[in-house]
């Protein structure tokens, strides 16, 4: 199994959101966004918060994360 880094900094930025206000506006926990936003890889990642952000974001799950290790 790989390890995948979410691009939540980038679309964020893209959309002039902080993490907080994406946050608010998600439904996703700031705690989660944070760890999320800042891990180089995760092996883990709730689909749930994920499709949040993608509906948050108008974007496809897989325009959110980029595999960083296989």
């Amino acid at each position: 199994m790989g390890l995948v880094r979410l691009r939540i900094r980038e679309f964020a930025s893209e959309k002039g959101w902080t993490l907080k206000e994406l946050s608010d506006r998600s439904g996703v926990g700031y705690s989660a966004l944070k760890v999320y936003a800042r891990s180089p890889g995760l092996a883990t990642v709730d689909v749930t918060a994920l499709d949040k952000l993608a509906r948050t974001f108008e974007v496809l799950i897989e325009d959110l994360y980029e595999v960083v290790e296989d």
